[in-house]
Order: structure tokens, then C-alpha cells, then sequence
């Protein structure tokens, strides 16, 4: 399995510009909603622009880059949900309609979590609410939050905080968020917003190689 990685907070907060220390050369971004990103050189990296579920997950079994960033995840059931306003459902087919914008989402960090090879770092982006007084990942309907509960899909959920103008993740839970991260592998409950600071701790706690494109040192 790849280790899957939430990141979390309102928008502004830093989420997409903490891709900006990674190395581009490293890195697929699927850019759900086609949005640049918030800083110099970003262009840089290579980038695909869907919403599409089915799509994500192709990306997501065929990329060969060894750090995969999913951008605005909460689009996925978002713009799905606006697509579908102008058109008419009623009794199962409501029903239904909110059952398959749950597995779409589901369906993709099933399929990082269990298909993608265990090297391989995903990283997936999203927006929070606030439900019953604990900000959680941003759904649409009951079933995700009822049923399964996204972020207990995997180990490590960071969200963004602001504090003294500055941008920071929070690594530890304070009985308010979904935020949890494993033991030890921060040294502060707050640390920079920095992606690329990130995924050194997550390589180092793992005994990941960073670059596997990089040829060894000879003796």
C-alpha cells in the first residue's frame, strides 16, 4: 500500500502552496480543479486536470512519479453534486445519486491504499467543515461520514492553522479535529507548512528511498 496522507483546512490556509519545496521532477499533481498553483515555478510541475473518479484512479495506478499530490479532493463529490442540480431525481434514483458520489470518493483512496505500490507517497488535499463543534474532510451526505469516516482510512492527517501571520500543519490532535500522525515522527505539534519537510519525515520513518531515480553513490 502507498502511504496515504490527508492534509486538511480551509482554503487560504496554505494546503497548496506547501507543494512548493518539492522537487517537480518527483512529483504528479492531479489537479482536480484545475487550479495554478499559488507560487513561483509552479508551473514546473507536471500537472492533470480531472474530476472524473475513474480518471483519478488510472493517474493514480499509471504514474511513475514516487510523490502523488490529489488537489481540492473535495471537488470530486463537490462538482459532482453541482453537475447533477439542474436535473430532477426522486426516491431511489436520490438516493442512489448520493451513494455513487460516495464510492467515487471512496473508491479513490481505496484504490491509493491498496493498489498503489507501498514506495509511493499520496498526498490528497482537501477542504474542511466543521461537524458537531470537530472540523473534519469535507463531504457531501451521510454515508461517508456515517459508514466509513475517511480519515480512519489512514495513518497520518495533518490540517493547516494560521498563527502570528505564519502557516503551520498541526501534527496532533487537540480534541477538536481528526488530526493524528504515527509516534515520534514530529518533534512539534506545529510545524511549517512545508510538503517537502513532510515527505522527508515520512521517508525517514519508513526507510523510504526520497528519489529512487537517483543512482547509488559508488564505494
Amino acid at each position: 500500500m502507498a502511504i496515504v496522507t490527508f492534509v486538511l483546512g480551509n482554503s487560504g490556509e496554505g494546503k497548496s502552496f506547501s507543494l512548493k519545496h518539492l522537487d517537480p521532477n518527483l512529483v504528479g499533481v492531479i489537479n482536480v480543479n484545475n487550479k495554478p498553483l499559488p507560487f513561483r515555478g509552479g508551473h514546473k510541475f507536471k500537472k492533470m486536470a480531472t474530476d472524473n473518479a475513474e480518471r483519478i484512479k488510472q493517474v493514480l495506478l499509471q504514474s511513475k512519479a514516487p510523490v502523488i499530490v490529489i488537489d481540492d479532493f473535495q471537488y470530486v463529490m463537490g462538482n459532482e453534486y453541482i453537475g447533477g442540480a439542474n436535473q430532477k431525481f426522486t426516491g431511489d434514483a436520490a438516493f442512489q445519486r448520493y451513494n455513487i458520489m460516495a464510492y467515487n470518493a471512496w473508491s479513490i483512496i481505496n484504490t491509493a491504499i491498496r493498489e498503489v505500490p507501498d514506495d509511493k507517497r499520496v498526498y490528497i488535499l482537501s477542504h474542511i467543515q466543521e461537524d458537531n463543534g470537530r472540523s473534519k474532510i469535507k463531504t457531501i451526505g451521510k454515508m461517508l461520514d456515517d459508514k466509513i469516516v475517511l480519515e480512519g482510512m489512514v495513518t497520518m492527517v495533518l490540517q493547516t492553522t494560521i498563527q502570528d501571520n505564519s502557516h503551520f500543519f498541526m501534527t496532533k490532535n487537540n480534541g477538536f479535529n481528526t488530526v493524528k500522525s504515527p509516534e515520534d515522527m514530529f518533534k512539534s505539534d506545529l510545524i511549517p507548512n512545508d510538503l517537502n519537510a513532510v515527505d522527508d519525515a515520512i521517508c525517514e520513518y519508513y526507510g523510504l528511498l526520497k528519489n529512487p531515480y537517483q543512482q547509488p553513490e559508488q564505494a
